[in-house]
């Protein structure tokens, strides 16, 4: 199925997009620029329908099974920062348990989502880092959002995002990722490079969906 009228990437804006797969639910797009995959707006659930389906996650912040689950980049961020850092969880959900797991580090972190911890005036700060942790597949509009976040870095900042990502077509067919009706955006190696050259940033992959963006 191709879109019927032309769609610009929500990502870098360039209209230079292909089919990249269809499901029973859900058609996927690529952007030729800097390969984001992404659903198109008419097939986008509205914030109430996404609400609901948020709702039904289990994220207890005394779970040890998350917990263990974000080490995979509370961790690594925990070791490149300094004493006294201070950041903000960005999208950190009904269990902000990063934020607690990072306040026990030694590193205060505000909490903010547009949901369940709507505090608009701590988008007005700016951090020694921002902790982004399965919600960048949850952007409909990543360009505006990166943009946001990358302002509110200080100098010499961190970004540190937990998103899977795309391998190839094949893979993508089989993945279980793209089956959540929420996620709507995903992200690459490629799409990552694209960004951190867009931005100035340094980039580490740390893990398979652990990206660290930083400045030195």
């Amino acid at each position: 199925m191709k879109p019927a009228d032309p769609l610009h990437c929500p990502l870098c804006a360039e209209s230079k997009i292909e089919h990249f797969h269809s499901d029973k639910q859900r058609d996927y797009f690529l952007c030729s620029t800097c390969a984001l995959v992404f659903v198109p707006p008419a097939q986008q659930l509205d914030l109430q329908q996404q609400k609901a389906v948020y709702d039904h996650h289990q994220n207890d912040v005394h779970d040890q099974g998350y917990r263990k689950f974000l080490s995979r980049l509370a961790i690594p961020l925990s070791a490149r920062l300094l004493p006294g850092a201070s950041g903000l969880d960005f999208g950190c959900g009904p269990g902000p348990a990063l934020s607690l797991m990072l306040k026990e580090q030694g590193f205060p972190t505000a909490l903010y989502d547009p949901i369940y911890a709507d505090y608009p005036e701590v988008l007005q700060d700016r951090y020694d880092f921002i902790s982004c942790t399965e919600v960048a597949e949850h952007f409909t509009a990543p360009g505006l959002e990166f943009s946001r976040l990358f302002s509110m870095i200080k100098p010499k900042g961190i970004l540190a995002i937990m998103t899977k990502r795309v391998i190839d077509r094949q893979a993508f067919a089989q993945w279980h990722y793209k089956i959540d009706p929420t996620h709507v955006c995903f992200f690459s190696d490629k799409t990552f490079l694209w960004l951190a050259d867009r931005f100035r940033y340094q980039i580490e992959f740390i893990d398979r969906d652990v990206v660290i963006l930083s400045r030195s």
